[in-house]
């Protein structure tokens, strides 16, 4: 196995603490290179500021919080986008952490949008009374879509960027919904590993409670992350490390780790299945002109 080692966050950072980056000397070099990362994509782009789609999570906190220090809360535009109930809770906390930080907040709520696409599209298609496994996940596709549309028509109408809050972890694992949650000009975690992005929290003196929240995709009430992939990130982390950075077979990269070895493979599987949601879409390649299929 391999990827891409060619990362911002990576290649100018010496790893002193193992394979993540948690000690403070590079935690504090990782946050300085970050946020010099959005504000040279901003102005580069000639843009008047971001957009930061806020769970209420630790990711989107995160970088909701370097994105402040990069361009300044006058210039970041935090939304708030449930479409559930059970989400109630992650909002208020987005919105508090948004007050706190300084930066405009706006809630808007995408049941409306969700009913009038399962009656318009879903009805139109025959879909919307199937009643297979696949249907909570591909109504939540469904709703991370709807939030990449809600979140580039802001971006739109106020020449901003669309911060995406995806790391590593979640990247390798094709964890994301593809131009939904996987849609954004820029991710500021992409190179930062879960473990990483938790220490860099609380190196930045986040809330206790939103580094300790149980991470999810907020697909439906009772997801989590290590419910869907079958182990937490503290034992995925490392077998991603060994499976993708160092190239190691599956048998050795498990090793010492509190992992099955089934579910040690379906997450290898996850990695080489979800290739093409880490790439740029092909193109047939006429006359040479090409297109690099090893993207990703």
């Amino acid at each position: 196995m391999s990827a891409d080692r060619t990362t911002f966050v990576y290649s100018g950072i010496e790893r002193s603490n193992g394979p993540f980056l948690t000690d403070h000397r590079s935690l504090e070099a990782m946050h300085e290179r970050i946020v010099a990362d959005i504000e040279t994509r901003v102005d580069e782009a000639d843009a008047s500021g971001v957009v930061v789609a806020m769970s209420g999570g630790i990711d989107s906190t995160v970088t909701t919080a370097l994105a402040v220090e990069a361009v300044g809360a006058e210039n970041v535009l935090g939304l708030g986008l449930p479409c559930h109930k059970t989400e109630a809770t992650h909002v208020s906390d987005a919105r508090t952490l948004a007050e706190g930080m300084g930066i405009e907040f706006e809630e808007i709520q995408l049941r409306p949008l969700l009913e009038a696409f399962e009656e318009t599209v879903a009805g139109g298609l025959g879909t919307a009374d199937e009643g297979d496994d696949d249907r909570p996940h591909d109504i939540g596709n469904a709703v991370a879509r709807l939030r990449m549309v809600t979140a580039y028509y802001a971006a739109n109408c106020q020449s901003r960027l669309v911060i995406g809050t995806a790391n590593r972890s979640e990247r390798l694992l094709g964890y994301f919904t593809k131009y939904g949650d996987g849609a954004a000009d820029s991710y500021p975690l992409g190179d930062c590993y879960k473990t990483e992005v938790r220490a860099l929290a609380k190196h930045l003196g986040l809330p206790r409670r939103i580094v300790s929240k149980e991470p999810t995709a907020g697909f439906w009430a009772t997801q989590t992350d290590a419910g869907e992939l079958g182990a937490g990130y503290d034992v995925i982390d490392p077998l991603l490390v060994r499976l993708v950075d160092e190239g190691r077979p599956l048998e050795e990269a498990m090793k010492g780790l509190r992992i099955d070895r089934e579910t040690a493979a379906d997450i290898a599987s996850l990695y080489v299945a979800t290739d093409h949601k880490r790439a740029t879409p092909p193109t047939p390649g006429l006359a040479g002109r090409g297109d690099d299929r090893s993207a990703g």
